[in-house]
């Protein structure tokens, strides 16, 4: 499995969605929530996806991550993590998200952290809204054909990014 993010990966390949139907927020959360699961074996680590989904519908009452351009920085502090991680998707179709441009999100990418790590999770969120803020990341994310694709882009991007 291959992995990007200099100080313990981010992304992963396995967490990488590449056209995600989903017709609401929860049931969007729910199919990340499973990727990350699956990808970074946190059942092992007693995380559940039940927990997972609640946290981020949680996070979300705070106000929306939908950050504007069609992205979604969705995230959640969980008990038993212990270290960020991140599952990206794109949607099958944009979906109604709260954003605060009032446009449809159609990229997201679903960050979890430890409960009680502040500043790595910060961190994470901060360098990922960069990454996607830029119009070029975006348009190439929305045109790549696979999952391994989106990994390749991120993976780039990311690196790149942490030079």
């Amino acid at each position: 499995m291959s992995l990007v993010m200099t100080d313990r990966a981010l992304f992963s390949a396995d967490s990488m969605i590449s056209d995600l139907v989903a017709t609401s927020p929860k049931q969007m959360f729910r199919d990340l929530a499973r990727t990350l699961i699956s990808a970074h074996d946190l059942d092992a680590k007693g995380i559940n996806c039940r927990d997972v989904v609640a946290a981020a519908i949680e996070r979300e009452r705070l106000g929306s991550t939908g950050v504007g351009n069609g992205v979604a920085l969705p995230h959640a502090r969980i008990e038993g993590m212990d270290r960020v991680v991140a599952a990206f998707a794109r949607l099958s179709e944009p979906m109604d998200f709260d954003a605060v441009d009032g446009r449809p999100v159609d990229l997201v990418c679903f960050l979890l952290a430890p409960a009680d790590c502040g500043g790595a999770h910060l961190r994470a969120l901060a360098r990922v809204s960069r990454l996607l803020r830029r119009q070029e990341t975006r348009q190439r994310l929305r045109a790549a054909p696979t999952s391994e694709a989106l990994f390749a882009i991120l993976a780039d991007d990311t690196s790149s990014a942490a030079a």
